[in-house]
This record gives structure tokens, sequence and C-alpha cells, in this order.
């Protein structure tokens, strides 16, 4: 008995330490990953100091950039989400700018289609476009080629949604109801906005879902199986000016306010100039908007 308690010790202490040292690699992979993803930008305010403290957590704003990136093409930013998180009071923000949205172009010196900024500036002049639009300074910025959703949603196992409505797109159907999406479908999902009689704010409602749902699934202690697949796509197809230390203090001490997230839409009317369509949005919405950021971005 005592020899096969021996052996029963030696396998455990293997396991153990087999264990730690997978932990170690995921730990050293998503270095690795959070070091390719880095890319520096000028931001309005600096970004908030990483004490390790809980009484030190501050309110934190991100913008985050769904592009179309194509060989031979600059590309546009179709989705632009802006999230507000309050940590103290484990609580989160979430709106779409959307991409018609008439504003001045910070550094271009003209108006035109507020997700037209990155095409002419890249992420630099979208970041500033959108805190001059908003009045509030943004802190970190998270950029998501389009064309790897669809493998992120694969990666953490799929999204869960609620679809409002029965609608067909890219050769997908979907039925009015709570349902589970791949990849594919998700990318098809988060995309239709002809059909809908909403139009882009019935699309931008869709992609919170996506978006949500990817959070929630991230946030899931099964998800370190996929870890590597993860890493490794987020590596290739994310850009963001968080370092691994900010990713890992935010991981920590930030997750829970994804259980109270809480939306809005910008509202806009729509109008033709010079044979383009634009959605106005005028001063009283950017100030509700600017408010509202105000109440989860206030020390």
């Amino acid at each position: 008995m005592t020899k096969f308690l021996k052996i029963v010790a030696i396998v455990l202490g293997l396991a153990v330490v087999g264990v730690g040292g997978y932990l170690y690699y995921l730990y050293d992979s998503a270095k690795d990953a959070a070091h390719e993803m880095h890319e520096k930008i000028e931001v309005d305010k600096p970004k908030p100091i990483i004490t390790g403290k809980e009484e030190d957590l501050k309110p934190i704003s991100i913008m985050l950039l769904g592009v179309d990136e194509r060989e031979g093409d600059s590309g546009r930013s179709d989705t632009i989400v802006i999230i507000a998180v309050d940590p103290k009071d484990d609580k989160m923000l979430m709106f779409n700018i959307p991409r018609d949205t008439r504003t001045e172009i910070i550094g271009k010196g003209k108006d035109d289609k507020i997700n037209h900024a990155y095409a002419f500036g890249g992420t630099q002049m979208a970041m500033d476009t959108v805190e001059n639009f908003l009045d509030t300074p943004i802190d970190y910025y998270v950029k998501v080629n389009m064309e790897s959703f669809k493998q992120i949603v694969n990666a953490v196992g799929g999204v869960e949604v609620n679809n409002p409505f029965a609608f067909k797109a890219e050769n997908y159907s979907f039925p009015k109801g709570k349902q589970e999406l791949n990849g594919d479908e998700a990318l098809a999902y988060s995309r239709m906005r002809y059909e809908d009689p909403q139009g882009d704010r019935g699309r931008n409602n869709r992609q919170r879902q996506v978006i949500t749902s990817i959070i929630n699934k991230g946030a899931r202690v099964s998800s370190i199986l996929k870890i590597d697949n993860i890493l490794e796509i987020l590596g290739d197809n994310v850009k963001t000016n968080m370092t691994f230390d900010e990713m890992k203090y935010i991981q920590k001490n930030y997750k829970s306010a994804r259980r109270n997230i809480k939306s809005t839409e910008v509202k806009s009317s729509g109008t033709m100039i010079g044979g383009t369509y634009y959605g106005i949005v005028d001063d009283a919405e950017k100030e509700r908007l600017h408010q509202l950021l105000n109440e989860y971005l206030s020390e």
C-alpha cells in the first residue's frame, strides 16, 4: 500500500508540473501575441495608471473598430463600437456610431462619413475623429479585421444570439428567437441590414449581441482549452494600444462589468448631400451621448 501511495504521489506531482508548465507556456504565448498586436497611437489624455490596487481602479473607455481590409484597399471602419466600463459599480455601456454619420474628419479638414476617417488616416485619424465627435477622450482601441471575425467566433465555440425576427442573409436562414451561430453564420447575421426595418440600427444591435457573446464565451474557464488557437487568430488579425500588462489587469479587474451591459442607439436623421447619403446627429443628441459617457467614466 505504501508503495502504491508513493506511485500515486509521483504521478500527481508530474501532473501538477505538467499543468504548471502548460500555464507558463500559455502565459509566454499570450505575451508574444500581445506584443504582436500592440500598436501605439496618440491619445487625448494619459491612459489610466495600473497600480494593482483595487481602490485605484479607474473607469476606462474603448473604441472597437471592425475593419474590412482587403488586398489593394486601405479599408473602412464599417463597425465602430464605443465601450465605457465603470469598475466601481461593475457596469458597462456599449453603443455603435453609425458608419454614415456625418462629422468633421480630424486631420483632413472636411466633413465626411465617420467611417471614412480610417480610410484617410488609419487608426489615429479614426480615434481623433471619434473623440472629437463624442467630446470624450478614448483610452484604448481594439481593431479587428472583419474577415477574421468568423475565426474568432469559432475559436470560442460559437456565439449565442436572440434574433428579433426571421430573415435570410448570405445563404443562411436565421429563425426568430435564441440560437447559436458559428463563425460564418455570425458574420452574415451581423452584416445584414437591407432587410432590417431598422436598417443600420438593427444591424448595430445584432453586432452588439455577437460582441457581448464573444466577451462572455471568452471569459469562461473552458476557453483556456482553446487558448492556443485564440492567440494565433488574435495575433494575426487584431491591433490594440493595450500592453500585455494592461490586458491582464483589465481582464482581472473589469470582467465582472460584462454582467451589467447597457446599450443605447445614436439617433440621427438621414439626408442627401451632393448625391451622398449621410446620417446627421444634432447637437442635443451629441450632448446626450457625452453626458451618458460621463456617467460611466467620471471618477
